[in-house]
């Protein structure tokens, strides 16, 4: 009997281990829960399927509630963040929008001008894919898909 127990417990802790590895695949990790948007103030645990994040090579994480605050700090990071720059910054995540999923945000693909709003109204709308960010575009009267590099002060400054 004793050994069944064993058994069973070790059955779902394995278990309980898949789910963890598969939620944080899924980019479910959790924004903690006095994280403020370095842009704009809001609390970034309030948009879980929106949110960002810009990691510094001192190990601190900015959190941002949108991929368009994400992209107004990393394009002017002095003024967001005093004391640090954009050369400070070693990762860069985004939540995919039909998985919910973090991915890097260097290498989605961004749809502007679609009917979807995000916390703060007008949103870059990021995939991982090119061909979902087209279907997107399409379903969602989007105007243009964007590479990360290929956004600018002025895209972001058109979408406030």
């Amino acid at each position: 009997m004793c050994y069944m127990k064993i058994i069973f417990q070790a059955v779902m802790l394995s278990l309980l281990a898949a789910v963890s590895v598969t939620a944080a695949d899924k980019g479910t990790a959790a924004v903690p829960a006095g994280a403020k948007c370095p842009v704009c103030g809001m609390f970034v645990v309030k948009y879980p399927d929106w949110t960002a994040t810009a990691r510094f090579k001192d190990g601190s994480t900015s959190y941002y509630d949108g991929p368009k605050d994400m992209f107004s700090h990393y394009l002017d990071t002095a003024r967001f963040t005093p004391g640090k720059r954009q050369a400070d910054i070693v990762a860069l995540t985004v939540k995919e929008y039909y998985a919910v999923a973090i991915i890097d945000a260097r290498s989605a693909f961004y749809v502007t001008g679609s009917d979807v709003s995000g916390p703060m109204g007008s949103e870059l709308i990021p995939f991982s894919t090119e061909k979902d960010a087209t279907s997107f575009k399409l379903d969602h009267k989007g105007k243009r898909i964007l590479r990360f590099n290929e956004i600018t002060p002025q895209i972001i400054k058109s979408l406030n």
